[in-house]
């Protein structure tokens, strides 16, 4: 990839629409700016209305064109946006001609990655813009927009230059007498190792807050056959997904829908009734209820009036079915329901939003760790932790201990990485990211 090349991507949606936005990127695109609008001077970040012509001076479409001047720009370099209208005719007919001048299409996040090498952003910036792009509930918008902004960097920056501070007073330690360092300083390295480790441990334990975040709340609703599970099912979505019969076991397989809970991307699962069988399909369904259980942030415990009910389990809501068949109210902790004729489901919603409002802790406050930094804050805390419990008194040890977590957040922030990293981190943007 050539940092120097002017390239070129469609930044607005993919097929038709009313207004295609096609960004440009490289140095010194004042003048081409100039030519396309026909002027003699252009006034950065002004939009100029203008007929696009081709270089046989045909008009290609009548656009607005905008010229960001570098450094004051996404990626720092300078940068041109054509407005055009989102006929895919004239977007073709845009990048015919951008190519005719010497310009080549930009590969997927290579706008961003222009970004990061011209430090308008670091890689958690990045994962923030990955997952505000892929954001599909407010919850989603709200943490991905705050990463995106700088919030996480914000942290992880300050850790870093907190271990980076301790790792160099340690190394200090076996170079200088201790008369020439700052009193009780074996006592202050300690104590601020044991400060960070505690805010990276905290993180961690976070973790499935974020995820659930990010990914979605998984909810599995389980019970033994014929108890209504694909009827709540289909009242908890709102449309007829799953079958709904007399006959038990006609559930063999996973039923899933995603839809937004109060703000949060929710990842809802029907399954199989759980029973002993002979059929060889059901059993595998119910293999995969078994699995899906596993999973699951949330479990709905389906059951019967007249059925036994044993404790009602962490993670788990307990919901008597058929509501509207008895007059009895008798398991404690319980949800009655009719999925017949809607009882109890409003309740049952605002049970479910109590459990992921505790499992997300509100949305508020939630480092993002993702898939990429995770295993990397896991081994910022295991290096703090060595330093704490092996080094022994051996400051040049400590300090190794604590460079290395620093280098885990330094790639976090892509301060140091490989290659692979920063690749695997663009890769996941569009041609106009």
């Amino acid at each position: 990839m050539n940092k120097n090349d002017t390239i070129f991507a469609l930044s607005s949606g993919p097929g038709k629409s009313g207004v295609a936005v096609i960004r440009i990127s490289g140095d010194k695109l004042g003048t081409f700016a100039k030519k396309i609008t026909g002027r003699t001077t252009i006034i950065p970040r002004h939009a100029y209305f203008t007929n696009l012509n081709d270089k046989a001076g045909e008009i290609i479409d009548q656009c607005i064109i905008i010229y960001f001047k570098g450094p004051f720009s996404f990626t720092g370099t300078d940068i041109i946006e054509i407005h055009s209208h989102g006929a895919p005719a004239v977007i073709l007919k845009i990048f015919k001609f951008l190519r005719e001048c010497g310009m080549r299409i930009a590969t997927p996040g290579e706008f961003s990655r222009r970004a990061f090498y011209n430090d308008k952003m670091d890689l958690s910036d990045v994962d923030g813009l990955v997952a505000l792009l892929n954001a599909q509930t407010d919850k989603q918008r709200i943490a991905a927009l705050k990463s995106m902004m700088g919030g996480d960097s914000d942290i992880y920056t300050e850790w870093r230059l907190q271990m980076l501070k301790i790792s160099a007073y340690a190394a200090a330690m076996t170079d200088y007498n201790s008369d020439d360092l700052p009193a009780n300083i074996d006592e202050t390295i300690y104590n601020n190792i044991k400060t960070l480790y505690t805010a990276i441990s905290d993180a961690l334990k976070k973790y499935n807050a974020s995820r659930a975040i990010t990914c979605g709340v998984n909810i599995a609703i389980v019970g033994e056959t014929n108890v209504g599970k694909s009827s709540i099912f289909n009242q908890i979505i709102g449309s007829a997904r799953a079958i709904v019969s007399d006959v038990p076991g006609t559930t063999r397989d996973v039923v899933s829908a995603t839809m937004d809970i109060a703000g949060y991307m929710v990842n809802i699962s029907d399954t199989a009734g759980i029973r002993e069988t002979t059929d060889t399909i059901e059993r595998i369904g119910i293999e995969r209820t078994n699995d899906e259980i596993k999973n699951a942030d949330i479990v709905l415990h389906i059951i019967n009036p007249n059925d036994e009910h044993t404790a009602i389990k962490p993670g788990e809501i307990l919901v008597v079915n058929k509501s509207d068949t008895t007059t009895k109210r008798d398991v404690p902790g319980a949800i009655y329901t009719s999925a017949e004729n809607g009882d109890g489901i409003a309740e049952l919603m605002s049970a479910i939003t109590d459990k992921i409002n505790k499992i997300t802790g509100n949305g508020e406050s939630v480092l993002m760790i993702n898939a990429r930094t995770y295993d990397l804050v896991q081994t910022a805390a295991d290096e703090l932790k060595n330093a704490i419990e092996k080094s022994n008194g051996d400051y040049d040890i400590l300090s190794e201990h604590v460079r290395y977590a620093a280098d885990a957040i330094g790639k976090i922030l892509g301060v140091i990485g490989a290659n692979e990293v920063l690749d695997m981190t663009f890769s996941q943007l569009c041609l106009g990211k």
